[in-house]
């Protein structure tokens, strides 16, 4: 989503307002997105030290009388990390903030982290401009662990060691999906390093972040895991570890600890009304990180499995509308030609309920299993398909790069009107520039159930009740069926500005 005020490079922005203004809202995403194993088998070739068993029985049950002895130990492998951007005039906004729904309060609240020279520089020419986050050393030859939107764009990357000793970097690789980038220390030499915990932290336990906040270097902050598996909006794989240890912009890309001195995260952003912190931070896991990790070691890039549809979560509508028992699962709203799940017969409006015999929550949960497993792998898909449960055998491919949807031109109005639902409805091909296929709104009450359910002006109703549509009559006359057999809703197949969904509309709303 991009916006006016927002920095090009939010995650590096200023760390202090000008005298006398109000400090400019920023993206608090240390990160733009939240990781997951998104390969399989990708810890081969990983050079990093063996990783230290960390069971989970032998956490602290009572809070240590001192972090001393652990922040002596590793802090010597956390790194500033100081970036220099050339920018160009105009250029698309790449880190925008998580795409919210208009009007949703996370929409002001998410800050990328970072700092940036300049407070409220603007664009409109191409210019120079400096950034800082933090980073850490995951092995003895040097290489480094950080955020991407800490050294996306970087012409330059020179950390700063804890004795104050500056070394030149380059970029391995980067992964804008977990917001994870690895990078290279060109001076040869050892280098302290901290491993990766191998267990995940449990909420409660005691962490500790170090990093450099607001350019001070070295900073040691503690606090407990407040919470696991957040999803905050930032991507398709958010999975991110919740803590209440401070860290402010500056943090992006270093390192949360467990009591044993063992990385359990990668901070990356936090909820803030502010931009300060108010003790609501979050973090990569380190047991998903580190397979992305791995891979950009040894590619430069990180490969995830995909089946080519696009997924929206049941609600308890669409799941009566459908005659499913429970809203866990992902609806099929399009299944891309040519995609493995079109090759399996998976069709929009399927409800992928399974992968290989292990139940899946929603979309976000199917997302992360398909990406983990990684491309050319085999699985079996249980979803289910005109009033049964089936299982479809799928070759998984390799994941494209994104492509923005195409915004369809606003419809004119016509005289059809479905006022219980406060929809005017006119045939695609009755309107220029609308297509063929489909009956498009033409215009939406604004009060109205279809408003309510998301439907706008210039949105074409595909189907409705499974059935394709082209007239308007046609989509009354499901709605007439679908109340005369006691149904609640009927689903319908929308393609809008943002690509194909389901919206099930209540068969008798009030009028």
């Amino acid at each position: 989503m991009a916006s006016s005020w927002f920095p090009r490079t939010e995650a590096m922005s200023a760390s202090h307002a000008a005298p006398g203004r109000r400090p400019t809202l920023r993206a608090a995403l240390l990160g733009a997105a939240a990781a997951v194993a998104l390969t399989g088998g990708l810890a081969n070739g990983l050079s990093t030290p063996a990783l230290a068993a960390t069971a989970t029985e032998a956490s602290p049950a009572v809070s240590p009388s001192s972090f001393a002895d652990v922040v002596e130990r590793v802090r010597g492998a956390v790194v500033s990390v100081k970036v220099k951007i050339t920018e160009a005039a105009d250029s698309d906004d790449d880190g925008e903030m998580p795409q919210f729904a208009p009007g949703d309060p996370l929409e002001r609240f998410f800050k990328r982290f970072g700092e940036k020279g300049a407070p409220f520089e603007r664009r409109g020419k191409p210019h120079a401009s400096q950034a800082q986050g933090s980073g850490f050393i995951i092995s003895s030859d040097g290489y480094v662990v950080t955020n991407n939107h800490v050294v996306e764009h970087a012409a330059d990357v020179a950390l700063t060691m804890e004795d104050g000793k500056s070394v030149q970097a380059t970029v391995v690789g980067t992964d804008k999906k977990t917001d994870l980038a690895l990078l290279k220390i060109k001076e040869p030499g050892s280098y302290p390093h901290v491993n990766f915990a191998s267990a995940t932290p449990r909420v409660g336990e005691w962490v500790i972040a170090v990093g450099n906040p607001f350019g001070l270097g070295g900073t040691v902050t503690a606090g407990i895991v407040s919470a696991r598996g957040r999803d905050i909006g930032a991507g398709p794989y958010d999975d991110f570890l919740q803590i209440d240890a401070p860290v402010n912009r500056g943090n992006s890309g270093g390192p949360t600890f467990n009591a044993q001195g063992e990385v359990v995260g990668i901070n990356t952003a936090i909820f803030s009304p502010s931009g300060g912190s108010v003790g609501i931070g979050f973090a990569i896991p380190a047991e998903s990180a580190q397979a992305v990790i791995a891979s950009l070691k040894d590619k430069g890039s990180v490969a995830r499995g995909w089946i080519g549809v696009q997924i929206q979560p049941v609600t308890a509508d669409i799941a009566d509308s459908l005659g499913l028992k429970s809203s866990k699962g992902a609806l099929v709203a399009e299944a891309q030609p040519n995609s493995p799940a079109t090759a399996a017969g998976i069709k929009s409006g399927d409800v992928i309920l399974g992968i290989d015999g292990e139940r899946i929550d929603g979309p976000r949960d199917l997302a992360r299993k398909v990406a983990a497993l990684g491309p050319g792998k085999k699985t079996d898909l249980i979803y289910w398909h005109n009033g049964a449960e089936k299982t479809a055998a799928v070759k998984l491919g390799t994941l494209p790069d994104e492509k923005e949807a195409n915004a369809r031109p606003a419809a004119g109005a016509d005289n059809s009107a479905f006022r219980g639902l406060g929809l005017k409805l006119a045939p695609a091909a009755s309107i220029q520039g609308a297509g063929s296929e489909g009956v498009v709104v033409a215009d939406v009450d604004p009060d109205g159930v279809a408003a309510q359910k998301g439907l706008r002006v210039g949105d074409v109703i595909l189907e409705a009740g499974g059935h394709a549509v082209s007239q308007p009559t046609e989509i009354s006359a499901v709605l007439a069926d679908a109340k005369k057999e006691g149904r609640k809703a009927v689903l319908l197949r929308i393609k809008g500005s943002e690509g194909t969904r389901f919206v099930a509309i209540a068969i008798n709303p009030a009028s």
